[in-house]
């Protein structure tokens, strides 16, 4: 049974791949059936509805944010000030899908409660995570919220200008915001 439906996890992927290049209205059961080579009946030993997928989406996406920021932002040694300029690094275009994914996300999320809760619960986390490695570096907790929110509106912000807008000078500006936002380690 499981070649001829699928898993539950190639659904979610499907969904996330049909997000990423069209947005919430291109996750539609037939378009996902139709890229996973299966029969639209076989999304049904899976999930209830598209209600049902779309939810599982929110929450994976969810949890998938959540552990990696934790992921990243884990004090393990490595000094506060790398860990932020390595996390500028990775938000600076490395990853179009996520950055597509993430967009999508946030696009869903002005026009459905349940995706705008989900994306307060998962910025809540981001901007409590990046705040503290802000605060060990020595921040007040009102400076590293606001230096975590600066640092979240760059990230985020690069996405929203045209691809490839500054791709020629994305190593000198990702490095400038570093410098602004990351205080210099004191001696």
């Amino acid at each position: 049974m499981e070649s001829k439906t699928k898993n539950r996890e190639s659904w979610l992927a499907a969904a996330f791949t049909a997000l990423a290049e069209g947005g919430v209205d291109k996750v539609r059961v037939e378009v996902l059936a139709k890229a996973l080579k299966v029969t639209k009946g076989s999304f049904y030993w899976h999930f209830r509805d598209r209600t049902d997928l779309m939810d599982a989406l929110l929450e994976s996406w969810k949890q998938g944010r959540i552990a990696a920021i934790k992921e990243q932002t884990r004090l393990d040694g490595r000094e506060p000030a790398q860990q932020l300029r390595d996390m500028l690094a990775l938000y600076g275009g490395s990853k179009p899908r996520g950055m597509a994914i993430e967009l999508a996300v946030r696009d869903w999320a002005r026009r459905a409660p349940e995706a705008g809760n989900v994306i307060a619960e998962v910025d809540r986390e981001r901007l409590h995570s990046v705040a503290g490695l802000f605060v060990a570096l020595g921040l007040p907790a009102d400076q590293a919220f606001a230096r975590a929110y600066l640092f979240y509106a760059f990230a985020f912000g690069q996405g929203l200008l045209a691809p490839g807008a500054a791709a020629d000078r994305a190593d000198v500006v990702r490095a400038i915001c570093a410098d602004v936002l990351v205080p210099a380690a004191q001696p």
